[in-house]
């Protein structure tokens, strides 16, 4: 894979995507968030052809299920939410 990263991507993640992200950051001793998505996309990548057809919305792709009013749903199983 060519190392020259020249392109910038912003990403708005909620606590719990956050959280997600930095467990499997310190669980695989990555040096940081960046390494740590580039290695979650390429595992995502290989693993699932995701065919992101028009009218498919950005929500539909997120880690954790949300509520009708776009706040993550409550676990009623253990209090937690996603």
């Amino acid at each position: 894979m060519n190392d020259h990263r020249a392109e910038r991507l912003q990403v708005m993640l909620s606590p719990e995507e956050l959280a997600a992200v930095d467990d499997f950051r310190f669980k695989h001793r990555m040096p940081t968030r960046a390494a740590a998505v580039r290695e979650l996309l390429r595992f995502g990548l290989a693993s699932a052809d995701v065919d992101a057809a028009a009218g498919v919305k950005s929500s539909s792709f997120g880690v954790f299920g949300r509520g009708p009013d776009g706040h993550t749903q409550e676990d009623p199983e253990n209090g937690t939410g996603g």
